[in-house]
């Protein structure tokens, strides 16, 4: 033990030299190179990471750190497009060892979305460090919800190392009806719900939102490992795309808008340079903007593949449109897109059971939102429903910050 404490703290100096080069100049430091709030807690043990391409330390990724410095990891955990961040959304991704490491990958959007006893058996401390974009349908927070929950069954210690929102600036959206609940919205929180990872698994516990027993909630052992520097008025730059479909920072500012199209038959933008940012579709007028989807990385097989497609192109008006004066979801282009689609039948994706709570675009909502785009409510109509449930929202998050916030 005492040299891997050596190898480790002098490797630990090193590092920390190397990492503060890097990030000195950005001045916010997620979580993950806090490394002397958490290594010594890792000495020794076995540890399983649940993480992704995102979770690095300057430009090396979590895991290559930490065997650097001694620390044993026996498992790694893989959330939705794998643990090197390379599969397309929704794609599942069997288990399998990772190349590179060496390591067992347990995929946890595959068969299974949480850890068994079996996978922990070979692990005494857990850790979750995956970059999230503050997005309600991102389903990161689903899988950290679930991670949370395995820690407590099995009674392992978590570390959560948190990372700064790049949408943590405001709060806008409905707050989803758990009516409505699915993998892409689990809680009642907006689609914008302004807090950074480390913060929502605090809400998730002191609201006891979590499913498990009482006694669990009393016998976790969770720790956030906090970023330094970041307050709710940053304006984060991600140093890498969080997923294939979010390669930049106007498609992350516009993701909260313009996700709604993925419950549609219109095109999200997947398959061109600008998903998320270009959104229409073959029947609406040949006047629009033109594009057309094609099979590539993150996108083998995206909406309307190969068509031409007629709609809009908003990437570089997220300046303008996400202003520090006014930051809000927009849905001014799905209401236009249904007046302009000639067969409003087809408009949405249709599930079998034709029930509210199975339309995709009203999951991505979290309410019957769908209907009234079709009784033809108005943005601000639509709007100013979502406002008392957000209102209640905004007093509870504000219990769990970490960070100043930005009003």
């Amino acid at each position: 033990m005492l040299v891997v404490l050596k190898r480790a703290g002098a490797l630990l100096i090193a590092l920390s030299c190397v990492f503060v080069a890097n990030i000195s100049a950005q001045k916010i430091v997620p979580g993950a190179h806090q490394t002397e709030q958490y290594i010594p807690q890792l000495l020794g043990k076995r540890v399983g990471i649940f993480a992704n391409h995102t979770a690095t330390i300057g430009n090396t990724h979590l895991v290559d750190s930490l065997q650097k410095l001694g620390i044993r990891i026996t498992k790694i955990f893989g959330p939705e497009h794998g643990f090197r961040g390379n599969a397309d959304a929704g794609e599942k991704v069997d288990t399998y060892t990772d190349a590179a490491t060496g390591i067992p990958v347990i995929s946890l959007y595959g068969k299974k979305r949480k850890p068994s006893g079996d996978d922990l058996a070979d692990v005494d401390v857990l850790i979750f460090d995956i970059q999230d974009v503050g997005v309600r349908f991102y389903t990161f927070i689903s899988s950290l919800e679930e991670f949370i929950e395995s820690a407590a069954e099995f009674n392992k210690p978590l570390l959560v190392l948190d990372r700064p929102n790049p949408n943590g600036f405001y709060v806008d959206g409905p707050v989803l009806d758990t009516a409505f609940r699915s993998f892409v919205g689990m809680q009642p929180v907006p689609v914008v719900y302004g807090m950074t990872m480390g913060e929502y698994a605090l809400m998730l516990l002191g609201e006891r939102w979590l499913r498990m027993p009482l006694e669990h909630y009393n016998t976790l052992r969770m720790q956030v490992v906090k970023c330094s520097g970041y307050t709710h008025t940053s304006k984060y730059q991600l140093p890498i795309k969080p997923s294939p479909n979010l390669p930049t920072a106007g498609s992350i500012y516009w993701y909260p808008s313009t996700c709604f199209f993925e419950g549609t038959s219109l095109s999200e933008g997947r398959g061109t340079d600008f998903p998320f940012q270009v959104f229409g579709h073959p029947s609406l007028p040949n006047t629009l903007y033109k594009f057309t989807p094609t099979s590539r990385d993150g996108a083998k097989t995206p909406k309307l593949m190969n068509q031409t497609c007629y709609g809009w192109l908003v990437m570089g008006s997220e300046n303008k449109s996400f202003s520090r004066n006014k930051h809000a979801i927009q849905l001014k282009f799905v209401l236009e897109a249904y007046k302009l689609f000639p067969n409003k039948d087809s408009f949405f994706l249709h599930p079998r059971s034709k029930k509210p709570t199975d339309y995709f675009f009203n999951k991505l909502a979290g309410y019957d939102m769908m209907s009234e785009i079709v009784a033809g409510k108005s943005e601000d109509e639509i709007k100013a429903g979502w406002q008392p449930k957000l209102t209640a929202f905004k007093a509870i998050r504000k219990k769990y910050l970490l960070y100043p916030d930005f009003e």
